[in-house]
């Protein structure tokens, strides 16, 4: 229904506007709109003539005096973006409104209808509805790792929040409205990245009309969430609009012990004024969650040890708490003529601590493992992140040019103080294990510790979309891109890492539309990427170089859904990995690596009360050129993803109810390699997902909404840490999730 209110809504905006232009509209109609949709908010956002007055009041045939009605720029910017499943547009791979159909690059929207029918709670919820993406080493399920076409890793700067670069170790929040995938090279507007493309989290703004909810859940694991989000004017008329949202999560761990723990605040202000659009906001949490590396693969059978999951290998104290804090301030200025012109700076900072019992070797014919007391203490990252963009249409010669040009300016800072190391410990049994034989250490390694590594870059770009007529656009790019970074460690500190440079970085792409719904595609595209490493075995390591094409279709389906089916192939240099050399993990680089794929995806509704989201993506990778990897596939690369969710909102069929909706989906991963000798696999799975949602028609609606996620209990494992056997995430078992919603 919410699409539906949607899409009418927007032909309502259009309708009026060409309404105002004759300056007349009968009652009538007047009020058959007023049914069809919600009442437009009164801002100052959108202006329109549009003839109205008192329905009630007002005869057939009577011509009334043209009013000026106003609607919220938010709103209707997010509708233009987005109906219910279906992505429409993107501000991501343009930096300017532009139309799917009309960018010459796959573009993958998780719509905040989809992350509400899902429950979604993570990144890894949201992108599994999205071709060609796996999870990898999250660093003992505490960070956000992800792979895009074959490339990804944690920390590597493709996850964007609002289109800057961030610390927080999970993008996914209280603030998240909807998440976007550029797929493919994206370097040329957004900087250094993988050629598997970006992440950007799209949040929350204030709206102009007072609403909001309050909110809770419980989990069948035990404990829940409780939050609130209210947004509106600060006073009557006012061009100031606040919006607040918080959530307090305490749930127990699914395994045999461990708790997670979340508080979230984020209050965010805007003023909108004739010309200007000011977003101020802030974001602070608080969380404590359990350090899982998971569970061991027997390197004679290749299989998992035969554990039951829940059974955790470390001990009690394998937790990360930490806090993290985001600002962003995002300007907007209408320069006028169709030019315009936005600032946009964001800080962030998380801090965390960090206890382990980290696995360091098992005995497959006893079940013995041994252990090591190991922790991480008084870690700070901070990122700074600015952009300038200027953007607007002019006709040169004839023909149509989209243009953008800006600056940014990125500066991470990444210190891991204290490195705390103890001696290995045996006589840990996974079979028969018994906690609280290897106690915490505080013995502080001096060598490994106030690990440094910093990166700042200071870049110029401009890109041209250009008009040949109506069926024919060339895109073309180019980024300058200058870099200084330095990484270390050691007590005294000894740098590793440390040079500068420069770089150019160009993109094009052409598009070609058969009909107004159909347009064919192709880009190519470089990347480049500097890399460091704290550890003194391997030195300075040279950049990563790759370069991308690709050829695709977009289709508009029957006015309702949105599908791309892509076709690329892309080769990087100097990949990096971990390897473990003398009991240390360090970075190091393999030769040339490729990866190939075909990615389908599939939004939007396929009947007015039907919604549907799908994809299938096909990747292989191959180390094409290094002494020892030659030939090897990538660690957590699967070959195979699909997924497939459907929703129906059911008209009259609960007395009582203003909505009925329920759906579900599957989610399927391939086989993929668990480390980079491809000596195991971790095994490929099936995931089924159910959801009800009803709402109770009353002045202040209230939704019931039960998700049972992973109904059939699949065992499955997610992904590996990539150097070694020892430490395999485990995906969550079943579990039923009952949320209710107040609605004001």
């Amino acid at each position: 229904m919410k699409q539906k209110y949607q899409q009418k809504y927007h032909r309502l905006c259009r309708a009026t506007l060409v309404a105002a232009s004759i300056g007349s509209l009968t009652a009538g109609h007047a009020a058959q709109a007023d049914d069809a949709v919600p009442k437009p908010q009164n801002t100052q956002a959108e202006k329109g003539a549009v003839a109205a007055g008192d329905a009630a009041g007002a005869g057939d045939g009577v011509t009334l005096a043209p009013v000026t009605v106003t609607a919220d720029r938010e709103m209707t910017a997010k509708a233009r973006e987005v109906q219910g499943y279906q992505p429409v547009a993107t501000t991501t791979a343009t930096r300017m409104e532009t139309p799917l159909i009309d960018v010459p690059q796959a573009v993958n929207v998780v719509s905040s209808q989809v992350i509400e029918d899902q429950r979604a709670r993570s990144l890894d919820d949201a992108l599994a509805n999205v071709s060609g993406v796996t999870q990898t080493n999250t660093l003992g399920a505490t960070q956000d790792a992800l792979i895009r076409r074959g490339f990804g890793s944690n920390r590597d700067g493709s996850i964007l929040t609002n289109g800057l670069k961030s610390s927080l170790p999970r993008s996914f929040n209280i603030t998240t409205d909807r998440v976007e995938v550029l797929k493919g090279p994206a370097s040329s507007l957004y900087g250094i990245l993988d050629p598997g493309g970006m992440i950007n989290v799209i949040t929350k703004k204030p709206q102009d009309e007072f609403g909001g909810n309050v909110y809770g859940s419980v989990s069948s694991f035990g404990g829940g969430t409780a939050g609130f989000d209210v947004t509106g004017p600060v006073a009557e008329g006012s061009p100031l609009s606040f919006r607040l949202l918080g959530e307090h999560e305490k749930t127990d761990y699914w395994r045999n012990f461990g708790e997670i723990k979340h508080d979230q605040i984020a209050p965010s202000l805007r003023w909108q004024g004739d010309d200007t659009d000011v977003t101020l906001s802030y974001f602070h949490e608080t969380y404590s969650v359990p350090f899982d590396r998971g569970t061991v693969f027997d390197p004679n059978t290749g299989n998992a040890v035969a554990v039951d999951p829940k059974t955790r290998f470390d001990e009690a104290y394998n937790i990360t708490d930490g806090k993290s804090d985001t600002v962003q301030l995002d300007v907007d200025h209408d320069l006028g003529d169709g030019w315009n012109i936005g600032f946009d700076y964001g800080y962030s900072r998380n801090e965390y601590s960090d206890n382990q019992a980290r696995l360091r070797s098992y005995d497959p014919a006893t079940g013995n493992l041994v252990r090591r007391a190991d922790a991480t203490q008084g870690s700070t990252i901070i990122q700074h992140s600015a952009r300038v963009d200027v953007t607007g249409k002019a006709d040169i010669g004839g023909l149509q040019n989209d243009i953008l040009f800006g600056s940014s300016y990125d500066n991470s800072d990444t210190l891991r103080t204290d490195l705390i190391r103890c001696s290995n410990t045996g006589g840990f049994n996974i079979y028969d294990p018994v906690y609280g034989t290897l106690p915490a250490c505080s013995n502080v390694s001096a060598a490994d510790s106030d690990q440094t590594e910093k990166l700042s870059t200071v870049s110029f770009y401009g890109q041209d979309s250009l008009h040949l007529n109506d069926q024919w656009i060339l895109v073309g790019g180019l980024r300058f891109q200058y870099y200084d970074m330095l990484a270390g460690k050691g007590r005294p500190f000894k740098t590793n890492t440390e040079r500068y440079g420069h770089e150019v970085i160009p993109n094009g792409g052409i598009v070609y539309k058969l009909t107004p719904d159909v347009s064919f595609y192709t880009n190519a595209a470089k990347t480049f990427r500097p890399q460091s490493s704290i550890g003194s075995y391997v030195g300075d390591i040279a950049p990563e170089e790759g370069v991308a094409y690709e050829v695709g279709t977009k289709l508009q389906i029957a006015d309702g859904l949105t599908s791309n089916i892509a076709l690329y192939t892309s080769e990087k240099q100097n990949v990096a990995y971990s390897e473990v050399v003398g009991g240390e993990t360090v970075v190091k680089a393999a030769g040339l690596v490729r990866a190939r794929g075909v990615e389908v995806d599939l939004a939007g509704a396929v009947t007015e009360h039907l919604d549907v989201i799908a994809s299938y993506g096909f990747t292989d990778t191959r180390i094409m050129e290094d002494p020892d990897y030659k030939g090897k596939r990538l660690p957590n690369v699967a070959r195979h993803t699909g997924s497939l969710y459907v929703a129906y909102d059911f008209e009259n069929a609960v007395p009582g109810a203003s909505k009925f909706r329920a759906g579900g989906g599957v989610r399927t991963v391939g086989k993929r390699p668990g480390d980079n000798d491809n000596s195991y696999d971790l095994p490929g799975y099936a995931t089924a997902d159910l959801f009800a949602a009803y709402t109770v028609n009353a002045a202040r609606p209230v939704t019931f909404q039960l998700n049972l996620k992973n109904i059939f209990d699949k065992v499955y494992y997610t992904s590996s840490i990539g150097s070694n056997s020892l430490s395999n995430q485990i995906g969550e078992p079943f579990n039923a999730v009952l949320s209710v919603k107040v609605d004001f």
